[in-house]
């Protein structure tokens, strides 16, 4: 097991972390901000689904996810169609234009990450890949915690 300074040093740098995203959400088209970006990247990688879905995905509340779903609505790059088994909700898929929209994303954040990573070998990257993965993996599998109950004597 790490010892606690590399543990505080993880810390640091995963907050530099933030660094990095920043820099790929300035690769991206003007009219495609990082919260639309999101958005269609989810609805490609588990297809049509829910708001309420799409909210706990984007781990933001329901207004901001509303505020990235009308954006990418009026581009044309998804749809919003009523929900068969509850026509309150809707369920937002990936236009032909949003998989385009996609595509030109995939591209930009390649090319950031293939210039910033240049002097990397493929072995580091696919290091660095897997450790990313095992990373989030530990992560998926936490669940919030509860505050400590108080017990009062029966």
């Amino acid at each position: 097991m790490a010892a606690q300074r590399q543990y505080e040093e993880l810390a640091r740098q995963l907050s530099a972390i933030g660094a990095v995203k920043r820099d790929l959400a300035r690769s991206l088209p003007y009219d495609c901000p990082a919260g639309s970006a999101a958005v269609l990247t989810l609805l490609s990688r588990y297809g049509e689904m829910r708001m309420g879905r799409l909210a706990e995905l984007l781990a933001v509340d329901m207004s901001v996810t509303s505020r990235h779903v009308a954006h990418v609505a009026e581009r044309g790059w998804i749809e919003r169609s009523p929900d068969p088994a509850d026509r309150r909700s809707r369920i937002l898929r990936l236009t032909a234009a949003g998989t385009r929209q996609m595509e030109v994303l995939s591209e930009c954040t390649t090319n950031v990450l293939s210039e910033r990573l240049s002097d990397w070998s493929d072995d580091e990257v696919g290091q660095l890949i897997a450790l990313m993965a095992r990373l989030r993996a530990s992560f998926g599998e936490c669940r919030p915690r509860l505050a400590p109950t108080t017990r009062t004597p029966a």
